[in-house]
């Protein structure tokens, strides 16, 4: 089943309004957004403010009135920024492979090869996408319910609407195929940062998660959960000791989720409390 999710997933607690398969997030604070796997492709409309989007080609700020669309199979970390004095606000559209696969098959696109550009493509504003996202905000505001058959009718919508705006995004969303294995070793290391699961680190590289397990143990000596903390408090423990980094500024941005979490690990390895560094 398609879903469509208003707002952007957050380790914070905003606003948020859900009704039947859809969410309606917003939030007046600056809010540090958890790093993710985006195991599907997902249209993000921004409402109000800006968000700070950095992928494995970069940072990219994605503005109010703009489309960005987030190809799957990548790692992200972001930053919803609110305008000033009001509320961050976005709707995005998970766009699964299943309905996309019944798309190309009913509109006779066909399959794509392998798409290798833009983890993120940012649209500029567009009269035709911006009046379609105002319909779907409507059924919040109307406190009417969008049930899966009127779901499905608006996201082949949105889709008919970005192809229309932008043609050559069939290389984007009808490109099915899987990951190719590629090296653990060195995919690890820059990836640790991280906090995502065995599962999607596995999907990344091209594994089963037990042949991920399999090979990860076969290189570093070590389970992956053992390995990642071992690797983020070293990293932690640099990043505070020799770039005078604050605890606060550094936990979230090596894979930590919460800051007790850390400092009770980092304690725990280094005999100190990681503001005593």
């Amino acid at each position: 089943m398609n879903k469509l999710i208003f707002g952007v997933y957050t380790m914070a607690d905003p606003t948020l309004i859900s009704m039947n398969n859809l969410l309606y997030s917003c939030s007046a604070r600056k809010e540090y957004v958890s790093q993710q796997f985006i195991g599907e492709n997902i249209l993000c409309y921004i409402i109000a403010g800006e968000l700070s989007v950095q992928t494995q080609k970069g940072l990219q700020i994605l503005p109010a009135g703009n489309l960005g669309l987030f190809r799957r199979q990548q790692l992200i970390k972001s930053v919803q920024v609110p305008p000033t004095g009001g509320d961050f606000q976005s709707i995005s559209i998970i766009l699964d492979q299943a309905f996309l696969s019944q798309y190309a098959e009913k509109a006779q696109i066909a399959r794509q090869q392998r798409y290798l550009g833009d983890p993120l493509r940012i649209m500029p504003s567009d009269e035709l996408l911006t009046g379609y996202f105002e319909s779907i905000l409507s059924y919040f505001k109307l406190n009417k319910p969008l049930i899966p058959a009127i779901a499905n009718l608006k996201t082949q919508e949105a889709v008919a609407l970005l192809l229309n705006l932008e043609p050559e995004l069939e290389k984007v969303l009808f490109d099915f195929s899987e990951p190719e294995k590629i090296d653990l070793e060195e995919f690890m290391k820059q990836n640790f940062i991280y906090n995502v699961r065995s599962a999607d680190f596995a999907k990344l590289t091209g594994r089963s998660l037990a042949t991920f397990k399999r090979d990860f143990e076969k290189i570093f000596k070590a389970t992956p959960s053992q390995w990642l903390l071992d690797k983020r408090l070293r990293e932690a423990h640099y990043l505070i000791k020799q770039k005078g980094k604050k605890p606060l500024d550094v936990y979230l941005n090596v894979g930590f989720e919460n800051l007790s979490h850390f400092s009770f690990a980092f304690k725990k390895a280094f005999g100190k409390a990681p503001s005593r560094i």
